[in-house]
């Protein structure tokens, strides 16, 4: 019993998962400060108002705390923004930069004539429709 949840817990995708929240806790508390130490500030001294708070709205005697939201969604949208600037585009451009070079890979489906479905490339007859496919270039009969 023991040696099955030592294959379990050893296994790399358990490892992978705990190090991912581990790491995915640490990332969080850094864009977390860089959003309330630097961005929330930037936006204080652009727009004079960096808390919204105390603002809220009284309807039949309930107190709407609409500036709690506020806070959250400025918060939320500043945090993905982070996100997707320090973290997304310079990932994406560093893979593209990677692939820079490499040859497409041969495709595996061709486009039927008249049903526009995809069909394997070394298919006689569509799947779809039933019509006869052209043979394609490079393919054997």
């Amino acid at each position: 019993m023991l040696k099955g949840f030592r294959q379990f817990v050893l296994r790399g995708n358990v490892v992978d998962l705990a190090v991912a929240v581990v790491m995915g806790a640490a990332f969080g508390a850094v864009i977390s400060s860089l959003v309330t130490n630097i961005l929330t500030p930037l936006i204080a001294a652009i727009a004079g108002k960096p808390d919204f708070s105390a603002f809220t709205a009284t309807l039949n005697g309930g107190v709407i705390q609409y500036g709690l939201f506020l806070n959250a969604l400025i918060a939320f949208v500043m945090v993905a923004l982070a996100v997707y600037f320090f973290i997304v585009a310079p990932t994406n451009a560093l893979a593209a930069r990677m692939k820079r070079g490499e040859a497409p890979p041969d495709p595996t489906t061709r486009q039927c004539p008249e049903c526009l479905s995809q069909v394997p490339i070394a298919a006689r007859r569509c799947a779809q429709c039933t019509s006869v496919l052209p043979q394609a270039s490079g393919v054997k009969p």
